[in-house]
């Protein structure tokens, strides 16, 4: 950990960087009329060929394309971005309702992928009737231009390790990283300036026509909620039924993004404090760590790992040691699913009884470390999309040095998901003038949208769910009590069986309903050290395996 003390003359010094790029802050950015482009659209053609990717040969049905879509949306002969696309048509095409389209989260997170990789099979109850469609958004996947910074993840990037504190924050040496990780993601250019949501979901409408849909039907999970109330907004008259889980605060995620990740923040600490009380309940299930009590056992052990990192000599993809902010790390990353407490308490337990393998291989997969050593470059386009259209402070260090010593005493383990990590955001001198800032409101002329929300959910929790459902007027909530980012698919058949019925036929559930989570806190299987396919803030674990 750095242990040079902050002085004053280092904050001053360093304002004048924050500075840099303030004419173009997002805060100037322009509100489009809501569906009006400056000019009229081209309707992309699609053509289809088949491109399944499993280990078995060609996932059964799947087709992609590539959409050809303008850059900048008031300059539809200018510039070109290429989007990609992927679908599994519906069996009997004849009982098709339309179709279907996916977005999985971040800002950042792929849809192609998964769809060449699983065909429809993760929807069961959808895809007989619908062709499910997902595509990966500018900037992003297999669209082209996409975003890399080309960054070691835990020593550059944006959620980089050694997390600071208030005791030992070197300012001139954090800024200076924070400044230099800014400048290797402006090197991918121009299309920094066109990502924002209200761009993708103009995508989304040309995607739509290209299907040959009058009115889209969408299933948008964490950030996807953000870009299903954006489009609801712009386009009222353009959507048939949408479903919106794990949902975001439209308003505070562009307006207050420093109170909307803290927020965060305190539902990760909420997790953290059940998942103990559950390991205290059911040593059998939390594979013995912690006995009597779990939550003093893991700040034991994080300390420990602080004064002496923890071998993880058992994964010898990356037998690096363990210190206690990899410990941290790979915690936050597992509370995302229930499903994944298992997992967390034996790795814990490992770690405790002196091998770190299982820590190494979670940090790795969160991460997204690759076997030559390289990133997946998904937390890149976390940042950048964000900072495209958040309303963050520019030009004033102080804010962001308050937030993170306000952060360390108020969350004594995530802290560092908030406060100084942000200081990124205030340095970030690109914003897209296209972005939508609000108000999110869905006319009574418009189809009512349906709005889930699970009561513990660490990464989007449950207020956000009622505020979201509040700010869009024409919606209903449907309530998950339990534990998941996230509650469609494998976590309630209530929930699931209600969202599927509203899809295919615009029924919604009955208001205040509230179904139960049932998933069980179990101890996992015996299984080789791998390490995990995750992105923050990605739902894939919980939605389609729950345990990576």
């Amino acid at each position: 950990m750095l242990v040079t003390t902050c002085r004053r003359t280092t904050v001053i010094g360093v304002v004048a960087v924050l500075t840099l790029g303030t004419g173009s802050a997002v805060a100037g950015a322009r509100a489009p009329a809501a569906g009006t482009p400056a000019a009229e659209p081209v309707v992309p053609t699609l053509t289809w060929t088949d491109c399944g990717t499993t280990e078995a040969g060609t996932a059964a049905g799947v087709q992609c394309a590539t959409a050809t879509l303008p850059l900048d949306h008031d300059d539809p002969a200018g510039a070109q971005v290429q989007i990609a696309l992927a679908r599994v048509p519906a069996p009997d095409q004849a009982a098709r309702v339309g179709s279907l389209f996916l977005n999985f989260g971040g800002p950042g997170g792929t849809t192609v992928d998964v769809l060449q990789a699983a065909g429809a099979a993760f929807l069961p109850g959808l895809s007989g009737r619908f062709d499910v469609i997902g595509f990966d958004p500018r900037g992003v996947g297999q669209s082209s231009p996409a975003i890399d910074c080309g960054v070691n993840q835990e020593t550059e990037g944006i959620y980089s390790i050694p997390a600071p504190t208030p005791l030992d924050i070197d300012v001139d040496a954090y800024v200076a990283k924070a400044q230099g990780y800014v400048d290797a993601c402006l090197a991918n250019g121009p299309v920094l300036e066109h990502v924002s949501t209200a761009n993708v979901a103009r995508d989304m409408d040309l995607l739509r026509a290209a299907v040959g849909d009058e009115q889209l039907s969408y299933l948008g999970f964490s950030y996807g909620t953000f870009l299903g109330a954006t489009y609801a907004t712009l386009f009222p008259d353009r959507y048939r039924t949408m479903v919106l889980d794990g949902a975001i605060d439209a308003e505070e995620y562009v307006h207050d993004p420093l109170s909307h990740i803290a927020e965060q923040t305190a539902g990760f600490e909420q997790s953290l404090a059940r998942f103990a009380e559950a390991c205290a309940v059911d040593q059998v299930a939390c594979s013995g760590f912690g006995g009597a009590d779990p939550y003093l056992a893991f700040d034991q052990l994080v300390a420990a790992a602080n004064e002496a990192p923890i071998p993880a000599d058992g994964y010898p993809a990356d037998p690096r040691a363990v210190t206690g902010d990899d410990i941290l790390t790979a915690t936050l990353g597992q509370l995302y699913a229930k499903r994944r407490w298992g997992t967390l308490a034996a790795a814990l337990a490992q770690a405790a009884a002196g091998d770190g393998s299982a820590v190494r291989a979670i940090v790795d997969g969160w991460y997204g470390r690759r076997d030559d050593g390289s990133y997946s470059p998904g937390l890149d386009r976390y940042f950048t999309i964000g900072a495209s259209e958040q309303r963050y402070p520019r030009g004033d260090l102080e804010v962001y040095l308050d937030r993170g010593a306000e952060s360390w005493a108020s969350f004594p383990h995530f802290w560092s998901n908030s406060g100084y990590a942000e200081i990124n955001y205030g340095l970030w001198p690109v914003s897209d003038e296209d972005a939508f800032a609000g108000p999110f409101t869905v006319p009574a002329s418009s189809p009512p949208v349906l709005v889930i929300g699970t009561t513990y959910d660490p990464a989007t929790p449950y207020p956000w769910a009622q505020r979201l459902t509040a700010q869009l007027g024409n919606a209903r909530l449907l309530t998950m009590e339990g534990d998941n980012h996230t509650a469609y698919l494998r976590n309630s058949g209530c929930i699931t069986a209600a969202a599927d019925v509203y899809l295919l036929e615009g029924t919604l559930p009955a208001e205040g309903t509230v179904c139960r989570q049932e998933v069980p806190f179990v101890a996992p299987a015996p299984a080789p050290v791998e390490a995990p396919t995750a992105v923050r803030t990605d739902v894939l674990g919980s939605l389609l395996t729950g345990g990576r």
